[in-house]
């Protein structure tokens, strides 16, 4: 049964009522509606429970699609009781931990705005991410990287989301930044993530949950750069200030 994924239009949207659809042999659960976030383009899906009309709590330990981006499945811990089909329950998404997956993810869409190369792998972590680019004959400095990636942050430039359809974003491939993840589209329509008025920052095709506002990401820096191959150079971003180098 498609789903009402609230988080594609609501970022912030952390809990919502809702109704038991489906409960599968594996214990995986479906909901007509939900703010839980299922895996995918990089970012894990959400964690948290599903609280019964009793205040039982199902703990949730992660969130997937099924056979399409309109199933959206609840993997509850093991050993949960079993819901019924048509029960009513709330579901409250673990804030914090999505809160920071947020702030990473909206990191590294501004990273690709400080180093404009074709993106060939992306990893958005709770502490650490990572984005790969093919950066033929350049070269980047962490330090300097971090700066202009801080001057975006604190310049708090707004962050939204603008839905398109499958067949605007086809006929301007330009908008994909990355060379191997094919952006979410199926659904008939895929949002840009914007950054900036009008867009002036950045512009790009995204499922992920973002912060509303560049200053929401707060302090981070580049922890290291590396060497993946001839052409790939890995970036992982942290949280807080660089530690002093000890050299």
């Amino acid at each position: 049964m498609a789903v009402d994924a609230l988080f594609r239009d609501d970022w912030a949207a952390s809990s919502c009522d809702a109704t038991v659809t489906a409960v599968h042999n594996d214990g995986r659960i479906e909901v007509d509606r939900t703010c839980f976030y299922a895996t995918s383009g990089g970012q894990p899906g959400d964690t948290g429970y599903l609280e019964r009309a009793s205040g039982e709590r199902i703990v949730i330990e992660g969130t997937v699609h099924g056979e399409t981006k309109d199933i959206i499945l609840h993997v509850p811990a093991p050993g949960s009781a079993q819901l019924d089909f048509g029960e009513r329950v709330t579901l409250h998404i673990d804030w914090q931990r999505r809160f920071n997956l947020m702030r990473m993810h909206t990191a590294c869409h501004l990273l690709s705005v400080v180093c404009p190369f074709p993106i060939t792998g992306a990893a958005v972590g709770v502490e650490e991410s990572r984005v790969d680019f093919d950066m033929t004959g350049q070269s980047a400095s962490k330090d300097e990287v971090t700066a202009r990636l801080m001057e975006l942050i604190s310049a708090n430039h707004p962050v939204y989301g603008v839905w398109i359809s499958d067949e605007e974003l086809q006929s301007n491939p330009g908008m994909v930044k990355s060379k191997n993840v094919r952006p979410p589209m199926g659904l008939g329509r895929v949002r840009l993530v914007c950054i900036g008025k009008d867009a002036s920052i950045d512009s790009q095709p995204c499922g992920g949950t973002h912060v509303a506002q560049t200053q929401d990401v707060g302090l981070i820096h580049i922890s290291k750069i590396e060497k993946k191959g001839k052409e790939n150079r890995r970036f992982r971003i942290r949280f807080g200030a660089a530690e002093p180098s000890t050299a």
